[in-house]
């Protein structure tokens, strides 16, 4: 077991170190060079659209029911994706990076997303105009089906790996991390037991999963935009508590970006490179912008204009960092706990309860417990596509309830090496997609010019997976 935690570690320094950060944010920053920044421009154009695509019943374009093909609306294609984005890294992320990276690391999560904009667009232009539709009549896609009809056949190994990383890793990062997230908040919160936290999030989980992905993206249509608001508005009551302060943190981030910051308190200090690398890495963790993840749900959206729902998928980034992340981490340093050396999801509840005391802890295990709850949900049909890939349709039964039984395991078990392992996989999802998007590019930046144009987007070839 030591042998194998020690190869994880060497592996997860590679895979999270410089040089995936600098691919990261290279390809980003080429996508949005080669699409004239217009992820930034057309946000509002973004805004609308999603507005427009909320009822499944009116799509954007005007068009009704059943002329678009799909089986989510694609305001619920882009709440699925933030089911599995909004989680964790929100809240525990954004304090680590704070707590290990300055001040300053907050700025380089703004650049992050602002570049991961035009990633998670690409990302989705991608997954619509080459996803397929399956022996049962849904469609299929997300970065295995567009390495295999982008770039052709002979790239179907690397179209196979992502696959394999992310079937694996869904059951990481999307299933048991998560699961012990909640058990961990509940038991040190409100008393609860860790097994029956469990077995709680196992029952519920169940009756969504089990019922594929309308009901998945019914649930994550209804519960992510709620508690995603009532987060954002308890973080803004904070904020006016400390408007004091406000000022002052704004320029203190945007200070210790370019400036190292000394050690005070309990705060080890921190140079601008560790600024730098912990807000690039956890701003990634957070949105996911060029794992892969989201496009998968953004196939299933029903639309056949892959431009129209690039433009719904880049809000996810926007949403998820620019705006929640945010929240949380002016709420962090406006309180000033986090000088003291606390991290992760304990910072942040500490400072919410200097703003509101004996509220913080309870205010953000809940929001924890239903962040990771949704972050399951879209974890298992991001795994269950990946294993539709690999072994066909016929293998989605099997895999669900594997899923779903490893949910109260995860809330009673010590998840180093699980952690460990599922945060090496995720990163190596990221290398066959962004190797996909440098290559596919010319096709993204061919779609958006035509849109943009007023030309007519096709949606693609029809195509199917289980007899290609």
């Amino acid at each position: 077991m030591e042998t194998l935690n020690s190869l994880f570690q060497a592996i997860n320094g590679v895979v999270w170190g410089p040089l995936m950060l600098l691919l990261l944010l290279g390809v980003g920053l080429y996508l949005q060079a080669g699409l004239k920044l217009m992820p930034i421009r057309k946000l509002g154009t973004g805004l609308a659209l999603l507005w427009q695509g909320r009822d499944a019943k009116s799509t954007p374009g005007g068009r009704q029911k059943g002329e678009e093909d799909g089986e989510i609306s694609p305001f619920n294609a882009l709440m699925t994706s933030l089911s599995a984005t909004i989680g964790t890294g929100n809240i525990a992320g954004v304090a680590t990076a704070i707590a290990l990276g300055g001040p300053g690391a907050v700025f380089w999560m703004w650049i992050t997303a602002l570049v991961g904009m035009a990633t998670k667009f690409a990302e989705a232009v991608l997954a619509v105009r080459f996803r397929e539709t399956d022996s049962t009549g849904y469609h299929v896609g997300g970065p295995m089906f567009y390495i295999k009809n982008g770039l052709g056949r002979k790239w179907l190994w690397l179209g196979g790996a992502f696959a394999f990383f992310g079937a694996v890793a869904a059951f990481g990062i999307g299933n048991t991390v998560q699961s012990n997230s909640v058990a961990d908040a509940m038991s040190s919160t409100f008393g609860i037991p860790a097994w029956l936290t469990g077995l709680v999030i196992m029952g519920l989980s169940g009756a969504v999963i089990l019922g594929g992905i309308k009901r998945i993206a019914q649930v994550a249509g209804r519960l992510v935009p709620i508690m995603g608001i009532a987060y954002i508005v308890g973080g803004i009551v904070v904020l006016v508590i400390n408007a004091d302060q406000l000022l002052g943190t704004l320029g203190m981030i945007v200070y210790y970006a370019f400036n190292p910051h000394a050690a005070v308190g309990g705060f080890a200090g921190a140079a601008v490179t560790m600024a730098i690398r912990f807000g690039v890495a956890r701003g990634v963790f957070s949105n996911e912008a060029g794992l892969g993840s989201a496009p998968i749900a953004h196939a299933a959206a029903k639309t056949k204009n892959p431009v129209r729902q690039g433009l719904i998928a880049m809000l996810g980034t926007f949403i998820d960092t620019v705006v929640v992340c945010t929240i949380t981490a002016l709420v962090i340093l406006t309180a000033s706990v986090w000088e003291t050396g606390e991290e992760g999801a304990s910072l942040t509840a500490l400072s919410f309860d200097a703003a509101l005391p004996g509220l913080g802890n309870e205010i953000v295990s809940i929001v924890l417990s239903v962040f990771a709850f949704t972050t399951i949900l879209g974890w298992a049909f991001y795994g269950e596509k990946c294993c539709q890939f690999l072994f066909g349709a016929r293998s989605i039964p099997l895999y669900r309830v594997v899923f779903v039984l490893a949910i109260p395991l995860g809330a009673v078990a010590n998840l180093g090496l699980i952690w460990l392992m599922a945060d090496t996989f995720n990163a190596m999802m990221a290398i066959p997609n962004l190797i996909a998007l440098a290559l596919l590019s010319p096709v993204v930046f061919k779609l958006a010019k035509a849109y943009f144009s007023g030309e007519d987007i096709k949606p693609g070839e029809e195509l199917d997976h289980d007899r290609s």
